[in-house]
């Protein structure tokens, strides 16, 4: 499967409104379709799903051994542990009085709702899928201790960020699906001042809301959207394919047999065959 990183989502309107919302959505659902099939593959991939495991063989298919050898994982891993080994920290540029205190409330914050544990499942999913998404919503009750805002990680493959298509590429809405039980997807549409919900193509919600911006951060993880294992799939495969194919062969020679010419065997010999690993043939 080629692929060449997560396609941006663009729209020509100026602004996403009630009456234009299913639309737009239909769109952009479309191509974001396409970004999460991708997505979903390369995550099995990660997960260590690779074709490797549909691999056949025509002679001797008794012995096919799938080795896979997760180097995806071992890539992402890596990359996010070199990224975020340790938890960030804000600190204050300058001599700024009164923010002192701030940032350092700040930072109490960000450990409370274990933010660095967050990032790393962001980072993961940047660096399997190329794009990874943050929602970040306020909490209306909470104690004097908690932090009053609340963010999540996102699965990229059920959330996509439609962008303007004029200069400056602003992003107009942020989208979250899920899939009820009975198999219909619910859009959860935000712009900065609007919250639809769209099921099954029909507009049930549109309902204003005071964040002043979109609940919905996506994180490029470079400027083609492509994953960090991504442009070696090929040689992944490869390498894969070679590692099988070698212990095929190291099996195929252990029990292999010899074949005499000039010579005839009974019964009793021939349900031997497999104890010896010996065959004598005639000869012409």
């Amino acid at each position: 499967m080629q692929m060449f990183g997560r396609t941006v989502i663009y729209t020509d309107v100026s602004s996403v409104t009630a009456e234009n919302v299913c639309e737009v959505l239909n769109k952009a659902a479309a191509v974001h379709s396409q970004n999460s099939a991708e997505i979903n593959y390369l995550y099995d991939y990660y997960k260590g799903k690779t074709p490797i495991l549909s691999k056949t063989k025509e002679i001797r298919t008794d012995i096919n051994h799938q080795i896979c050898e997760n180097r995806a994982n071992e890539i992402v891993s890596f990359k996010t542990g070199y990224c975020f080994g340790e938890p960030v920290q804000y600190i204050l540029r300058g001599e700024k009085a009164g923010l002192v205190k701030a940032i350092d409330t700040l930072n109490d914050y960000m450990f409370y709702s274990d933010k660095a544990a967050a990032d790393r499942r962001l980072a993961d999913w940047m660096h399997i899928a190329g794009v990874g998404y943050r929602m970040a919503l306020p909490v209306k009750e909470r104690d004097e201790d908690e932090p009053p805002f609340e963010f999540y990680t996102l699965d990229p493959r059920h959330t996509f960020v439609v962008y303007s298509s004029g200069i400056g590429n602003k992003p107009m809405m942020c989208v979250k699906c899920v899939m009820k039980e009975n198999q219909i997807p619910v859009y959860s549409v935000y712009t900065k001042n609007m919250y639809f919900e769209i099921e099954n193509g029909v507009l049930m919600k549109a309902e204003p809301h005071v964040l002043g911006m979109l609940p919905i951060i996506e994180y490029p993880a470079n400027t083609a959207r492509l994953g960090a294992f991504e442009i070696v799939l090929p040689l992944l495969d490869a390498l894969n394919e070679v590692e099988s194919n070698r212990l095929d062969d190291v099996e195929q020679f252990v029990n292999s047999f010899i074949a005499l010419l000039g010579g005839t065997i009974d019964e009793e010999t021939a349900n031997k065959l497999d104890e010896h690993k010996m065959l004598c043939l005639p000869e012409g």
